[in-house]
């Protein structure tokens, strides 16, 4: 497989591997290392975020979140992945 996404939103709350877990999994591929990763969560615990970058993660969007704040994550990290800062 080709694909090569320039961004990954991972929920933590999902059936069999929580957010946290794929969000290590997604790390540890050397393929996808390099990948931004967000989490969405309507926890909005401090533990929830350090847990979030623990695993790998860059930003984490407590729902709801809003259109803007949305794009402004799109904006920032989809561009740092392609190097255009």
């Amino acid at each position: 497989n080709d694909y090569e996404p320039n961004l990954i939103f991972c929920d933590i709350l999902m059936p069999r591997l929580d957010g946290y877990q794929t969000c290590a999994i997604i790390k540890r591929n050397a393929k996808f290392s390099a990948v931004p990763i967000v989490m969405l969560s309507s926890k909005d615990g401090v533990f929830d975020k350090a847990r979030g970058r623990m695993v790998g993660s860059q930003d984490y969007l407590t729902k709801p979140f809003t259109k803007d704040q949305l794009l402004q994550t799109v904006q920032e990290l989809g561009s740092a992945k392609q190097g255009v800062v």
